[in-house]
């Protein structure tokens, strides 16, 4: 799950998110919502269906995804990524869907559904996991500190920021430049192939 949002992560479309368009969603402007959406969509949409979803299945998916975000605006962090956020969502509605329809067929789904499907083999997805534990440890050390903190486990830029005594603009800095090194150092291993996919 964390390398998949890692790869959208590092997709062309910025990780770290218009503060300001999250707050505007919160605050419930809907003009705000709808330049969103028309950002995130298509994206999402090729997302689902890179992971087996038909054209319905897809568009039922990504829809609910951004009515979820609507509804739940209120709770909005603006620290946290708004487009990994949705992407969480849509996964995991994905997931939940799989399973119901599996109830009503005869075989489970083929495990390679909800699997990552580019690398295709197991060898060649513990070599992508290998590669990238690999880049963050050669990151210096306050930068691999900020992005484990703020990615992996999921702490805001603030309690980031407090936990490492620094300011909320060091650490926005700190994950600028390891999403820069990450997204530099795998497509000079693997061409821009595996992250294109995601965008």
């Amino acid at each position: 799950m964390e390398l998949l949002l890692l790869l959208l992560a590092l997709s062309k479309s910025p990780y770290l998110d218009d503060n300001q368009l999250s707050i505007k969603i919160r605050n419930g402007n809907q003009k705000a919502f709808k330049e969103f959406f028309d950002l995130h969509y298509p994206a999402l949409y090729r997302f689902m269906r890179s992971r087996g979803m038909s054209h319905d299945e897809a568009e039922d998916l990504v829809q609910k995804a951004f009515v979820m975000i609507w509804e739940k605006r209120s709770g909005i962090n603006e620290n946290k990524s708004l487009r990994a956020y949705l992407f969480r969502i849509a996964y995991t509605r994905m997931l939940n869907h799989v399973e119901y329809q599996s109830k009503f067929k005869d075989v489970a789904p083929p495990e390679d559904e909800i699997s990552v499907k580019n690398p295709e083999t197991d060898s060649d997805y513990s070599e992508l996991v290998h590669q990238i534990k690999r880049i963050i440890a050669a990151m210096p050390e306050k930068r691999a500190t900020v992005f484990e903190l703020c990615f992996m486990k999921q702490f805001t830029y603030k309690e980031t920021a407090e936990s490492m005594d620094v300011s909320v603009k060091t650490v926005e800095n700190h994950m600028a430049l390891a999403f820069k090194d990450i997204r530099s150092a795998l497509i000079n291993i693997y061409g821009e192939d595996l992250l294109n996919r995601f965008q």
